[in-house]
C-alpha cells in the first residue's frame, strides 16, 4: 500500500508515540474521574489488549511483513474501550491516521467517517448533552487527516515512481554505453586487422603473383609451390576481408548503441537520445543513419572546434528523424561545402527522406534528417 512507507518512517514514529501517550492520558483521566469503579477491571484489560495490538501492528509493518489484518482487532478493541469509558475517545486522532495508512482510499474514507462520527458522539456525551462542535470537531479532523495523509501518500508514490523511471532510464543508458563500448571495440579490431594482416596478405599476394609471371620454365617445381602459396594466400585474404566487414559493419538491430559508437568513435563526449517508441527499421534505412552520423559527427571534429555534439533520433509515427547538432563555428551553408554533404543528401533522398543542414558562421551547425519507414526508395549507398 502507498501509506506504508509514510507509516513506517518520521510520521509513523510520531503517530505511534501520539498514540500511546493519549492512550496513557486517557486512562489517567478515567481514573481521575472514575477512580477504581466496578468497570476499572474490564477497562483496564481493554486498554492492555489494546496496547498490546497495536504493539503488533507497528512491529509487523516495521518488519515489512503483512500487518493491515491486524488493524481490525485494534479498531474493534478501540470501540469498545470508548463504549464503555468516553475519555479513551481522545485516541481517536492516532486511529484516523492508522485507518488511512492500512485501508485504500475506498475502505479508509467510510471507516474514518464511521469512527469519528462514533467519537463525536462519546466526545459530546461527556457533558451528558448534545453539542455540535463536540459532536462535529472529530469529523472534521478526520476529515482533515484522510486529506493530508492522502496527499503525503501520492506525493511519496510519485517520489518512488520517479526515482523508479530515473533508476530504469540509467540502467537503459548503461546498457547502450556497454553496448556502444563493445561495437567501437569491434571497428577498431576491424581497422587493425585491415591495417596490418589485410595489408600484409595483399603484399604478400602481390609479391607471388609477380614472381610467378617471371618465373623462369613452366615446369619448375619452385613455380608450382608459389601458385600453390599464392591460391592460399588468396583464400586467406578473402576470409580476412570477411571478418573485416563483419566486425567492421555490426548488427544494427542495437541502432541506439551502434549511433552513440559512431559519434564517440569521433568525439567521445558527444551526447546521444531517442525520443519516442523505437520501431523496427529497414535495413537500408539503418544503414544510412549510421552512416551519416559517422560522416556528420566526423565533419564536426574535422571543421567545427566545437565544445558540445548531439544527436536525436526520433521515432515519427511514419518516419525515422536524425538531428546532429554542435555549438562549433559554423559555415555559410550557400557555399560548396565539399563531397560530405553532397553525399549525405544523395544518401538520404535515394531513400526517399528531406536532407536539411541549418548554420551561420559563428552560431553552430544542425544536420536534420528525415526518412520514411514504410516502403523505401531505392538502395542502400
Amino acid at each position: 500500500m502507498q501509506g506504508n512507507a509514510a507509516f513506517r518512517g518520521p510520521i509513523g514514529l510520531a503517530i505511534h508515540a501520539s498514540f500511546y501517550l493519549l492512550l496513557a492520558a486517557s486512562t489517567a483521566r478515567y481514573l481521575t474521574y472514575h477512580g477504581v469503579n466496578g468497570r476499572w477491571v474490564i477497562v483496564a484489560a481493554l486498554v492492555l489488549v489494546l496496547a498490546a495490538l497495536y504493539a503488533v501492528v507497528v512491529v509487523l509493518s516495521r518488519r515489512g511483513s503483512v500487518w493491515q489484518p491486524w488493524v481490525w482487532p485494534v479498531l474493534t478493541t478501540w470501540v469498545a474501550l470508548v463504549w464503555l469509558a468516553p475519555s479513551f475517545a481522545w485516541s481517536a486522532f492516532p486511529i484516523f491516521f492508522l485507518c488511512t495508512s492500512a485501508f485504500p482510499r475506498r475502505l479508509a474514507y467510510p471507516v474514518v467517517a464511521a469512527l469519528a462520527l462514533f467519537a463525536g458522539i462519546e466526545f459530546s456525551s461527556f457533558s451528558g448533552r448534545t453539542e455540535w462542535p463536540v459532536l462535529l470537531a472529530p469529523l472534521c479532523t478526520g476529515a482533515l487527516i484522510v486529506l493530508a495523509f492522502g496527499q503525503v501518500q501520492r506525493e511519496s508514490a510519485e517520489r518512488e515512481r520517479l526515482l523508479g523511471e530515473l533508476v530504469e532510464a540509467k540502467s537503459r543508458l548503461a546498457d547502450t554505453e556497454r553496448e556502444a563500448g563493445a561495437l567501437a571495440e569491434r571497428e577498431r579490431i576491424a581497422r587493425e586487422i585491415h591495417d596490418t594482416v589485410t595489408q600484409g596478405l595483399t603484399s604478400a599476394l602481390l609479391h607471388l603473383e609477380a614472381a610467378d609471371e617471371l618465373w623462369d620454365g613452366p615446369d619448375s617445381k619452385a613455380r608450382s609451390e608459389v601458385r600453390i602459396a599464392t591460391v592460399s594466400l588468396r583464400e586467406n585474404l578473402g576470409e580476412t576481408r570477411d571478418l573485416v566487414h563483419y566486425l567492421g559493419s555490426p548488427d544494427l538491430e542495437a541502432l541506439d548503441a551502434a549511433l552513440l559508437a559512431a559519434a564517440r568513435g569521433y568525439i567521445p563526449s558527444a551526447q546521444f537520445q531517442v525520443v519516442g517508441d523505437p520501431v523496427p527499421l529497414p535495413p537500408d534505412v539503418r544503414h544510412a543513419l549510421l552512416r551519416i552520423t559517422q560522416s556528420a559527427v566526423s565533419n564536426v571534429r574535422r571543421h567545427a572546434q566545437a565544445d558540445t555534439v548531439g544527436v536525436t533520433l526520433t521515432y515519427l509515427p511514419d518516419a525515422v528523424a536524425l538531428d546532429i547538432f554542435d555549438d562549433g563555428v559554423g559555415f555559410d551553408v550557400n557555399e560548396d561545402n565539399g563531397f560530405g554533404l553532397r553525399a549525405m543528401r544523395q544518401r538520404v533522398e535515394a531513400l526517399g527522406g528531406t536532407f536539411g543542414v541549418e548554420s551561420a558562421p559563428g552560431e553552430g551547425t544542425v544536420v536534420a534528417v528525415q526518412i520514411p519507414t514504410g516502403s523505401t526508395q531505392g538502395g542502400q549507398l
